[in-house]
């Protein structure tokens, strides 16, 4: 199928419903995508060609993207035999036996899952490096890191593997690689999509399931068939008033935005990201809305402390799921893991819950904000796409380390403390030709006023057609399952 590309996955989709192309012929074209790109890549970390060939000899149901080829992320979500190891030799020998309901709903909606893509140990980093199963690379540009921690779903999709691929969240690993490869993400409202049945929040609250994508359409209807709770979760998202795809096309009226160049907590923003979110701004003016510059009051600096402590302290705890508490064997984790999950153990529980009640009472003044303004644009970066390598998974000096990951993403961990929907557009590119993703956040539960003014951007500065020149000469392997 040689227009593969050229469609998104609801474009796949109609064109297997008007018996153009049969889902066999989807899979074919995406597999032929794995095996050309991936040597060079390390996008896709299981293979599970045999697994969908069956899928489709089953019979596939009727959903929204039927026959339509997709990847999971090796995190989290559990595909029913194959491994789920959080990218981290601790649990490398870890099979389920069924699907989480993400997986599941996926199934539902037509999806034929070919593999699982690559994410750092326990998706802890930025960039998408493990000593399980090396390096992923950014199809823009091969020294850079796709972004992390969902960077093989993002490389897999802009390097035109597949349409879409399964994503996730907890302090920007959607909005990241997004925004590093030239993709749409969305982060959604908290608890919109369900956890379950393996667990009831992740990461204390501030981690979100959804998906990278080339076109906003297919993020809508993607979260339609994947949104909504389980009996038993904790919490969930109230119903959106509409479908979400019935919300792309609408306009979104003439909204109140304010812009920021600077970062909250006050590290260097690139003067790329500067000029990304100035001509957004200009772009949203000429579309009609109000602009203007101002930023939420808040105490950025208790903000990162907070979501440096629960990023530590769930660290810990995806090591006592293994080992009944104990620190493990120094060779079944990656040092920065190890050193992350030491510091956790300086800490009481009473100085877990305290920090939580903080983290709570700066989202509130984050969220108040948004009284007076609908959607606050930010860079999703403070920094351009970074060589490989640049966050170290082999430092034992975590301060170091989470000091500069926080002064790469200010942008994008305050909305997993709120939990507000968060999208990373892709309205910019550098002189050189490398993707900067721009971040539109809106209120808690209000994805459908951020994708129609999504919808509206990409129709006004469309980027579907952009593509990365992906080499398909494989580079040195520096890692790898042993």
């Amino acid at each position: 199928m040689n227009d593969y590309e050229q469609h998104d996955g609801l474009g796949l989709a109609a064109l297997v419903r008007q018996g153009h192309v049969s889902p066999s012929e989807l899979l074919d074209a995406a597999l032929a995508r794995i095996e050309r790109h991936n040597p060079a890549l390390n996008a896709v970390v299981t293979p599970l060609h045999e697994a969908a060939r069956a899928e489709i000899a089953r019979g596939l149901p009727p959903g929204p993207f039927h026959g339509v080829p997709f990847l999971v992320k090796e995190l989290v979500a559990s595909v029913a035999g194959a491994a789920t190891t959080a990218s981290s030799r601790l649990y490398a020998q870890q099979m389920p036996a069924a699907d989480s309901e993400i997986v599941a709903r996926m199934r539902r909606a037509g999806l034929v899952i070919a593999g699982k893509t690559n994410s750092p140990e326990f998706g802890l980093s930025p960039a998408t490096e493990s000593l399980l199963y090396g390096v992923t690379r950014n199809p823009w540009d091969l020294s850079l890191t796709p972004g992390g921690s969902s960077g093989g779903a993002a490389a897999a999709v802009a390097s035109g593997m597949v349409p879409a691929a399964h994503a996730t969240d907890g302090g920007g690993s959607i909005r990241i690689p997004a925004s590093c490869c030239g993709l749409f993400g969305l982060k959604p409202t908290r608890a919109r999509v369900t956890a379950g049945p393996e667990g009831g929040e992740g990461l204390s609250g501030l981690a979100h399931q959804h998906v990278v994508s080339r076109s906003v359409r297919d993020s809508a209807a993607l979260l339609d068939a994947l949104a909504g709770p389980m009996p038993g979760d904790p919490y969930s998202a109230a119903p959106p008033e509409r479908p979400w795809l019935d919300e792309v096309g609408r306009t979104p009226g003439r909204l109140r935005i304010a812009f920021a160049k600077a970062a909250p907590t006050g590290v260097p923003v690139d003067a790329a990201c500067v000029a990304a979110v100035e001509d957004a701004a200009r772009l949203c003016e000429q579309l009609g809305h109000h602009v203007e510059e101002a930023s939420p009051d808040f105490d950025a600096p208790a903000l990162e402390r907070g979501f440096e402590m629960v990023f530590a302290a769930n660290t810990m705890a995806n090591i006592a799921r293994a080992t009944g508490g104990a620190m493990p064997d120094r060779e079944l984790v990656e040092p920065l893991t190890y050193a992350l999950a030491e510091s956790a153990r300086g800490h009481s529980a009473a100085d877990y819950i305290l920090n939580l009640q903080g983290l709570h009472r700066q989202a509130r003044r984050i969220a108040g904000f948004f009284g007076r303004y609908d959607i606050w644009l930010t860079p999703t970066l403070a920094q351009t796409p970074r060589p490989l390598g640049w966050f170290d998974i082999r430092t034992s000096d975590a301060q170091a380390w989470l000091a500069k990951v926080v002064a790469y993403l200010p942008f994008t961990y305050p909305f997993n403390v709120t939990g507000q929907p968060a999208a990373s557009v892709p309205l910019h590119w550098t002189d050189g030709g490398l993707p900067i993703g721009c971040q539109f956040a809106a209120r808690y539960g209000e994805e459908g006023l951020l994708l129609r003014l999504c919808a509206q951007l990409e129709a006004a500065r469309p980027w579907f057609h952009r593509r990365p020149p992906v080499t398909t000469h494989p580079p040195q392997q520096t890692g790898g399952r042993p």
